[in-house]
């Protein structure tokens, strides 16, 4: 009965999701930074009835590599996007830890997501 009551509450940016990668890895972030993917957004999205937004939990077809970087890019963009237009975000940090010979599969990635 608890665990109903607890599927019917309003979603809140602080409950956590659980994004998981094609080979075995498993993330686990703020539904705030979920939702800064378009796909995963929809995917969350209670009205929507996806078995991922009641299970919070998402699968990403991509290695883990991919969805950390990718999930590190979502948290830096959340996070900038509570700083506000005063501030210059600072790209060229994210993209400095960014190894070469992932970046193309990163991008189509990143596409998918709607990021």
């Amino acid at each position: 009965m608890a665990e109903d009551a607890e599927m019917r509450a309003e979603p809140s940016d602080n409950d956590w999701i659980r994004v998981t990668s094609n080979d075995g890895f498993s993330y686990m972030v703020k539904r705030k930074i979920a939702n800064v993917s378009g796909t995963m957004k929809n995917m969350l999205d209670m009205d929507s009835k996806y078995a991922e937004s009641l299970s919070r939990t998402v699968p990403v077809m991509q290695r883990g590599i991919i969805v950390e970087k990718m999930l590190e890019y979502m948290a830096f963009k959340a996070y900038y996007e509570t700083v506000g237009p005063k501030e210059d975000i600072p790209v060229h940090e994210y993209m400095e830890r960014l190894p070469p010979e992932i970046v193309l599969e990163l991008l189509l990635a990143a596409d998918f997501q709607e990021l």
